[in-house]
């Protein structure tokens, strides 16, 4: 790049999200010189439901060293699950879920990021050279010994490293709305099965309800029909634009990278397969990558920061993988009716179900429930999620 200034660093983040900012922030902490990239100057609007956790705000206060985003914030503690037109009956009194715009969310992550010592190179489109660990935007070249890409489910990063930044017999897909007006009497709803193998969801924020509708793409030949009918069932009877978004559904990527370039986020395929959640896990795949290469920068030994984040990640994999068990029992048809109705009679699947929500505990208290009440039909989904001829569910295992 002849004439090109060229600025080094200890690590380069591509992409302002969730994921990119606790990367970021978790870097600096460490002491390390960080660069922050985005093509996108934020705010930005981005498809996503907006609900964060009590696992999200978990997250979110250790890496970014405050309670509660400054944010506008819809705070709920109760929920209506849905599953094939069936109430769940489970959210009563749960741990509550904060909702929010994610143009506000990720505008004000990015500032806490810039403000924590991250050189903002925001709102410029770059090109990786991973032979040189480098990035080359419009007016200067980055360089440094690790790259983080958190840039999303369509990662120009994945592509380059895998030649597809996804799997098509694996992604999903949703197509969402914004309704505008007050919501405060809108309840904050979840219908499992309102689109093949995924779900329905209505999120209640200030001055508005995101409506959306995402599951396996290949078992939903017509997503607007879907969405259609989903509209019709809440009673949504005026035009209102529609948006689509490929949506990561727990085909995570096994080794996360390559060389020295570490995926978090979505660009990593950390996106829960029954509930959609994204935010908590690209939070925490931030935070631990940016640990893992401060470690290995120590250590004098960049390369050494993929291995070190892989193992980092096995708990995320973990419960991503007893999830697509539990996807087994809830969306197979020959299977469905045992979740039901064992979810419907049992208080304790679903304190543990709203435990796991809030952070308290992972799915593999759910899947023990289960085994208890349906132990064949458990083992059964257990076998089916395992066997390579099931398609859609096999890992992408890179």
């Amino acid at each position: 790049m002849t004439g090109r200034p060229t600025r080094s660093f200890d690590l380069i983040v591509i992409g302002a999200g969730p994921a990119g900012t606790s990367a970021a922030c978790t870097a600096l902490r460490n002491g390390l010189r960080t660069a922050l990239i985005d093509k996108h100057d934020f705010p930005r609007d981005k498809l996503c439901g907006g609900g964060l956790t009590g696992r999200a705000i978990g997250h979110y206060a250790r890496i970014f060293g405050k309670t509660m985003p400054e944010i506008p914030l819809e705070k709920r503690k109760s929920f209506e699950f849905y599953a094939f037109g069936q109430n769940l009956e489970a959210g009563e009194d749960a741990p509550p879920i904060h909702l929010c715009m994610r143009h506000d969310l990720d505008a004000y992550l990015v500032r806490l990021a810039v403000e924590a010592g991250a050189e903002d190179f925001t709102g410029q489109s770059g090109t990786l050279d991973l032979d040189a660990t480098a990035v080359d935007l419009p007016n200067i070249r980055l360089v440094a010994p690790v790259i983080i890409a958190a840039d999303g489910v369509n990662s120009p990063t994945a592509k380059l490293l895998f030649g597809e930044a996804f799997d098509r017999k694996q992604i999903g897909f949703a197509l969402e709305v914004e309704r505008p007006g007050p919501a405060t009497d809108v309840p904050l709803r979840i219908d499992f099965g309102a689109a093949e193998w995924g779900y329905g969801w209505q999120f209640p924020k200030t001055g508005s309800t995101t409506i959306g509708v995402g599951g396996v793409m290949h078992r939903n030949a017509d997503m607007k029909a879907k969405m259609a009918a989903y509209l019709e069932q809440l009673g949504v009877t005026e035009p209102l634009k529609v948006k689509g978004q490929f949506l990561p559904f727990g085909g995570f990527r096994a080794t996360p990278g390559k060389g020295c370039v570490l995926l978090a986020g979505d660009a990593a395929g950390l996106v829960d397969p029954i509930t959609g959640e994204g935010i908590a896990h690209a939070m925490r795949s931030g935070e631990l990558a940016g640990i893992a290469v401060a470690q290995a920068l120590a250590n004098q030994a960049p390369q050494s920061a993929l291995k070190r984040y892989k193992r980092s990640l096995k708990p995320i994999h973990s419960s991503l993988k007893q999830a697509r068990v539990l996807r087994q029992i809830m969306f197979r048809e020959a299977l469905r009716p045992t979740f039901i109705q064992s979810f419907r009679r049992s208080k304790t699947l679903k304190s543990e179900y709203l435990r796991l929500l809030a952070g308290e505990t992972e799915y593999g208290a759910i899947m023990r429930q289960m085994a208890i009440r349906a132990p064949g039909f458990a083992l059964r989904a257990l076998r089916d999620a395992k066997s390579p001829s099931k398609g859609p569910d096999k890992f992408i295992s890179r």
